[in-house]
């Protein structure tokens, strides 16, 4: 007995001690890392960054604490620099973020004492220290010592020769020393100066968003006074800049309209007219790839519901951006306290983060400014004042490895690294994609189209199967001329022969067989005036040839919606025989029927038989097309599905047309009256479907009734 309880004992604290454990791993988990599907699901991940560690004013060395920071910044050598607004200051911390010295006062280059206003960003170069010194609208310019140098006022432009507030806010300084100076008031764009401060113009600007327009035209009526006073919201301004070693420079803002920025990423936007974050050139043209299943924009299920059930709903808004290794950037959200790293291409790598008072979460609305020091990442969080230590994880470090082994041309071991990522998360389509951009340069094409599908990567697969297909054509280049000529010469005879039948038909004066009335239908496709006519009055056609032609159509419509290839529905998705008959017969039982009770009222000619004929036979431009079209489907690459795309829509045009004159002359109408009546058709179809639904929910309502009496009766019984 002693010893069965000894047993008990033992199982207890065991139980007790793993709870703990799972309690302790639970909790220490501040936020979850994910990436997003092609469909717009998040992805669970590892983490690739974890809180190392929170850095506060104490920390620091700081006697006045850190109050309303606005920017953070390393150096080369890693030292930190923050820019203190509040307390008009720059603190200049060490590698190990200690206090190195503060940039507050100084004798400026008059021998004047001075001090910074507000400074909201700050730059460091391999000699100087920058400082948007934002209250007193200039630039002043420190040795890496915090020694003053020079400072550099206002643009001499005329745009703020008329009123307009200058108010640098962001800059960024390149290998050439051209600053690119971000003001928070300006809508032209960045502001472009040389080393010396001399203004040489604007770049990228933004785009005019609606209520911009309206303010351009209100503009035009103001009085000096009024433009003088008011802050002009003609286009969307930008909040942050960023500059890469290639020159290239990064820039964010929050102020387009959410409507705007919604539909660019519902619509996978590959352009950057209404993305919060862009890419510039020199010149300012955006030249930001966006490869990824969805743009960089920040958060994707931008209704989600959030911090303690309230709801974060709106899209991101971004506020810095920083420039990782081996081309990754990253941007934070500021609404929900969130962080977003992209690879070059613009593919998601990872998003994490979260509101809370957690180690490795930001205070809400306190996430500020981004940066890197080597594998780590620093967050400034203004609101608790502190600064946010992440570690890069080991998941992150094979994930950058991954890509300094691709950009470094080293496919093989790129393809490794790949594939130890996916041995950790088989949910990242980037390392599929890596796997196949490494095996298409290392020349195995048909080996890299597996790796594309997994990631759904349709622009890398067509790259591929063009190789494919290339050799493909050169060993069977013969054989594919013939296949084209026996294909067009088929065509020809089958048209002809066609044609043939339908002249013999129209002479014989007898009736018509089912394969003359099948025949008709490429005659009346081609000829619709008097097609219809003797459809009607010569009785060309008939039922069971129009029922012919409607099963072929729907069957068209199924091998669509299966044989398409790859490139037409990469996710495999296709749809049942039963939807596809419902899906042609149900407009067309509506169209016959709502256009046969319309024209009984408008005197029109023709019979319900007759409107179903001459319907069945509009159809037959559908299977002529859309086959041929879906067959090419499986051997065209992603440019060229533009020609399946166009023939389908040819088809549907055709279609449609064909049904608008063959009703106006069964009915002998004229085309006014006609067009009267196909729009009288299209209401009447939407009013058969409102009673449809009405009248099958009150039948579904007395069903309902019958069963709760026969429930009653049978409860009191």
């Amino acid at each position: 007995m002693k010893k069965f309880t000894k047993i008990l004992c033992l199982i207890f604290a065991i139980v007790m001690v793993a709870s703990c454990m799972v309690a302790v791993t639970s909790a220490s988990s501040a936020y979850q890392t994910y990436t997003y599907s092609i469909s717009g699901y998040p992805l669970l991940s590892p983490d690739a960054y974890t809180p190392d560690t929170t850095i506060d004013s104490e920390y620091m060395g700081l006697e006045v604490p850190i109050e309303g920071a606005s920017d953070l910044l390393t150096d080369k050598n890693n030292n930190v620099y923050i820019a203190d607004t509040k307390n008009n200051r720059i603190v200049c911390l060490d590698r190990y973020f200690k206090l190195r010295f503060t940039i507050d006062t100084f004798r400026n280059d008059n021998g004047v004492n001075d001090a910074l206003t507000a400074p909201q960003g700050v730059f460091v170069t391999d000699e100087n220290i920058w400082v948007c010194d934002t209250g007193a609208s200039r630039i002043v310019v420190f040795d890496l010592e915090g020694n003053f140098v020079r400072q550099i006022g206002a643009p001499d432009s005329t745009l703020f020769e008329t009123g307009a507030i200058y108010q640098p806010v962001a800059l960024a300084v390149d290998q050439y020393d051209r600053i690119f100076v971000v003001s928070s008031t300006t809508q032209e764009g960045i502001i472009v100066m040389t080393g010396e401060g001399e203004f040489t113009g604007f770049i990228g600007a933004q785009a005019v968003t609606a209520g911009g327009v309206w303010e351009a035209i209100w503009k035009k009526f103001q009085t000096e006074e009024q433009k003088a006073t008011e802050t002009q919201k003609v286009a969307s301004e930008f909040n942050n800049i960023s500059i890469d070693s290639n020159g290239f420079i990064y820039v964010t803002t929050s102020t387009i309209e959410d409507a705007s920025v919604a539909g660019a990423i519902e619509g996978k936007a590959t352009d950057g007219t209404y993305m919060p974050v862009k890419m510039l050139n020199t010149n300012g043209d955006e030249i930001m790839r966006r490869n990824g299943f969805w743009p960089p924009a920040g958060e994707i299920n931008y209704a989600k519901v959030g911090y303690d059930d309230e709801a974060i709903v709106g899209v991101s808004t971004i506020v810095d951006v920083a420039i990782g290794p081996e081309g990754t950037w990253s941007i934070i959200d500021q609404k929900r306290s969130k962080i977003y790293t992209y690879d070059d291409n613009g593919s998601l790598l990872f998003a994490f983060g979260d509101i809370g008072n957690m180690m490795g979460n930001i205070m809400k609305g306190g996430l500020a400014a981004i940066t890197y020091q080597g594998s780590k990442m620093l967050v400034l969080d203004k609101q608790a004042s502190k600064i946010v230590v992440y570690k890069r994880t080991e998941y992150g470090d094979i994930l950058i490895n991954a890509l300094e082994a691709e950009n470094n041309q080293e496919y093989d071991l790129a393809i490794n690294y790949w594939t130890q990522i996916l041995q950790r998360n088989s949910n990242f389509d980037a390392a599929y994609v890596g796997i196949g951009q490494a095996m298409y340069r290392n020349g195995e094409y048909e080996e890299s189209l597996e790796q594309f599908e997994a990631a759904y990567d349709t622009e890398n697969w067509s790259k591929s199967y063009k190789e494919i297909r290339k050799q493909w054509m050169s060993e069977y280049f013969i054989l594919l001329i013939i296949i084209i000529v026996a294909v067009i010469a088929g065509f020809l005879f089958f048209f002809k022969f066609v044609n043939k039948v339908n002249k013999k038909a129209t002479h014989s004066g007898k009736k018509k067989t089912f394969g003359e009335e099948l025949a008709y239908g490429f005659h009346l496709i081609f000829h619709p005036f008097d097609g219809f006519w003797d459809l009607k009055h010569e009785k060309r056609g008939s039922v069971r040839a129009a029922l012919v032609y409607l099963v072929i159509t729907v069957l068209t419509f199924y091998y669509q919606s299966i044989g398409s290839g790859y490139l037409s529905n990469p996710q495999g998705l296709y749809s049942s025989i039963f939807v596809q008959v419902l899906s042609v017969l149900l407009p067309l039982a509506l169209f016959v029927i709502a256009n046969w009770c319309l024209t009984t009222l408008f005197e029109g000619e023709g019979s319900l038989k007759d409107i179903f004929i001459a319907s069945c036979y509009s159809l037959v431009p559908l299977p002529l097309l859309m086959i041929p079209a879906t067959v090419f489907a499986n051997f065209a690459t992603l440019e060229e599905l533009d020609i399946v795309t166009m023939l389908y829509t040819i088809a549907l045009v055709w279609v449609g047309l064909l049904l608008f004159f063959g009703t106006m002359i069964t009915h002998d109408y004229t085309m006014g009256k006609n067009i009267i009546t196909i729009a009288g058709t299209l209401v009447g179809m939407v009013f058969i479907i409102f009673i449809a639904l009405l009248f099958s929910t009150l039948v579904t309502k007395m069903v309902d009734l019958v069963k709760n009496i026969i429930t009653e009766i049978q409860f009191r019984v």
